[in-house]
């Protein structure tokens, strides 16, 4: 993703580290030069908001899973906010320039007092103030920020959209590769180029045959998705069945950065059900299992955010994600806590755990409540608990497996919503 991806450079250069972002606070994969023109962001397990700084294609992999009610309170979730940071080619680095990010704190610390002293004092002594201070409520002004005039940057951004018409390959693909780092750099970029009616071009783009422009033009699309505005009329320009077209079609890091885009697009509630019923659920899974190593963690990213929409979790299940998800639980391939995530989501219904039984996943969820992350332990509890609640077998297994000393010690030390679910 140029814009949010946490492995790769922002959404169109996520950085080079292969996972960075958040569902393992998914990291990531190293990056093709590409791709990763940015800095990269995701993400840890996925924020509100799992945007990765979409280098060119890692871009949400870095998000970080957080826990929340989706379609299942006790399902896993990534968090989808943006504080996007992929920057290893997928570009999507949106950081202090994301919508909703907090101002930056002051570095002068207050002076601290003891609570209980300030108790103290401000039930026994009124603080004495003027007399119209008392009755007057104090207003702090705050000074209204001039409308940016985005004139200059539109002026440029149309005469690269001429590009994008163009019948001559090389200036499409100038045209392509400067608008995608024009989308990379901040909001009024992204903001300006929607406003000249780049994003239904860039979508049409993604059919080329030219490998150059389709990653130019999907990466773009990554960058442009971490303002919501542009999620939206990135869905709504028939962006999903293009996605899916380089999903199965495009270079390593055009499918990389594909993935992310679905991955940013699904943080809108709506795009969770399209996107499921277009058919990139088969697509991602493949990815997940036969990609790139940042390919994977995009991958792994997009389904977590799809799996929080019940309907999708059997799509899943039947794409045959759980056996690669149980692969990708060996602490060597980094994903153990993306891989978590998933599986909690999808130990929600009869199909998934039926799956993690028969792959052999019993074993590896007890080895991360023994041997994980806080986050991921949380998770392989709760997976665990859906196993157990619903068959006698597969609550004999665990038991056989030794789960009872890691889900004693996880009750008495672990986080809060880990002792829940023991």
């Amino acid at each position: 993703m140029d814009g949010a991806r946490t492995s790769p450079a922002a959404l169109d250069d996520r950085s080079a580290s292969s996972d960075a972002s958040s569902i393992d606070s998914i990291g990531q994969p190293s990056i093709s030069p590409s791709r990763r023109e940015s800095s990269g962001a995701f993400s840890s397990e996925l924020s509100q908001n799992h945007v990765r700084a979409v280098s060119d294609s890692g871009a949400f992999s870095d998000a970080n899973y957080q826990e929340t009610q989706g379609d299942d309170s006790n399902a896993s979730q990534l968090s989808t906010s943006p504080g996007y940071s992929r920057d290893t080619s997928g570009e999507l680095n949106p950081g202090p320039d994301a919508a909703g990010s907090a101002p930056m704190p002051s570095t002068q610390r207050e002076p601290e007092f003891p609570s209980r002293l300030m108790e103290a004092r401000s039930r026994s002594q009124a603080i004495w103030r003027r007399p119209s201070e008392r009755l007057v409520p104090r207003i702090i002004s705050s000074a209204v920020e001039p409308r940016v005039d985005l004139s200059g940057i539109e002026a440029q951004v149309r005469s690269l959209v001429e590009g994008l018409r163009s019948i001559d390959l090389d200036i499409k693909r100038d045209a392509t590769s400067e608008i995608r780092l024009l989308a990379k750099h901040n909001m009024d970029n992204r903001i300006a180029i929607a406003n000249c009616g780049a994003i239904n071009i860039l979508v049409d783009l993604l059919q080329s045959d030219d490998s150059r422009i389709q990653e130019n033009a999907v990466t773009a699309l990554l960058n442009l998705s971490i303002n919501d505005n542009n999620k939206t009329a990135i869905a709504n320009a028939g962006a999903i069945e293009p996605l899916i077209h380089v999903l199965e079609n495009g270079s390593p890091e055009a499918k990389e950065n594909s993935a992310a885009t679905l991955f940013s697009l699904s943080v809108i509630e709506e795009n969770k059900v399209n996107i499921g019923r277009s058919g990139a659920i088969r697509p991602l899974v493949d990815l997940l299992g036969n990609g790139t190593p940042r390919g994977k963690k995009d991958a792994a990213t997009a389904l977590f955010n799809l799996s929080i929409f019940h309907e999708n979790k059997n799509r899943i299940v039947q794409a045959g994600a759980v056996k690669h998800l149980v692969e990708l639980m060996d602490p060597a391939a980094g994903m153990v806590d993306k891989a978590v995530a998933v599986l909690a989501n999808l130990a929600t219904i009869p199909e998934g755990r039926i799956a993690i039984g028969q792959e052999g996943g019993i074993p590896v969820l007890v080895e991360v409540v023994e041997l994980g992350s806080a986050r991921g332990k949380e998770n392989a509890a709760a997976a665990l608990l859906h196993l157990c609640l619903h068959s006698s077998r597969f609550l004999s297994m665990v038991l056989q497996h030794g789960a009872v000393p890691p889900l004693v010690a996880l009750s008495q030390s672990g986080t809060p919503r880990a002792k829940e679910k023991v």
